[in-house]
């Protein structure tokens, strides 16, 4: 997902920063939050159940051939009755067609990123980053001040999540321009120089808020961990 030289200015960023302050910087890139699969199972399912109103809004109709001329009262019910199944079967395998057909393209990579709402995407990325400030062990600084600055590749989307020594002292807006950095270099595709950006202005805030002591270790590890889709 990055290059070697992408991850070497990465961590020589968090080194450079974490000399200046007591803060931790941890970084995370992810390939993909999530892989959707639900969204192509409900952009068939909704064609699926919404063809019938469409056809019928659009004036198609099924119907029987005016064969009952003559007929007694129990032939013309029978053939109404059948009529009215066929009807049915024929619209269940245009349903189960057209559920098929969308499944197939709807899950094509491409076609499943573009149809994917932005609201679910937001959501699973926030989602893959919290957990991974518990997997990481974020909260276990001496001084609760972890920053993990994650990025969901596929999505152009980044989360910026603080430890409460830093959440209590510092607004969330100070991370908008950190947050600007990252899904400006992913647009660019040019993710390392935006992530190294990142961690170069979070450095900032930290600095201001947490300075370097004297007594100031390493607690968690520099380099970018890189993860494959979720």
């Amino acid at each position: 997902m990055m290059s070697p030289e992408h991850r070497r200015e990465i961590e020589a960023a968090v080194a450079e920063v974490e000399a200046r302050t007591s803060g931790e910087i941890y970084c995370v890139a992810a390939e993909a939050s999530s892989d959707y699969r639900e969204v192509g199972a409900a952009w068939a399912a909704g064609a699926a159940l919404l063809a019938p109103a469409f056809l019928l809004l659009a004036g198609v109709h099924v119907t029987a051939p005016d064969l009952l001329g003559g007929w007694s009262a129990a032939q013309a019910g029978d053939a109404a009755e059948s009529a009215v199944r066929s009807a049915l079967a024929g619209t269940l395998m245009l349903q189960g067609a057209l559920f098929v057909a969308i499944l197939v393209v709807v899950s094509l990579g491409p076609v499943r990123r573009a149809l994917t709402p932005s609201g679910l995407k937001r959501h699973r990325v926030r989602e893959r980053a919290r957990q991974q400030f518990a997997a990481r062990n974020l909260s276990a600084t001496r001084e609760r001040t972890g920053v993990l600055i994650f990025v969901s590749l596929e999505e152009h989307m980044a989360e910026i999540i603080a430890d409460e020594g830093i959440a209590s002292r510092v607004s969330p807006e100070v991370w908008d321009r950190a947050m600007a950095a990252l899904v400006d270099g992913m647009r660019r595709g040019d993710p390392g120089t935006g992530f190294a950006q990142a961690v170069r202005l979070c450095g900032e805030v930290l600095a201001a808020h947490f300075p370097v002591r004297d007594d100031n270790p390493d607690e968690l590890p520099n380099a970018l961990v890189e993860l494959p889709r979720g």
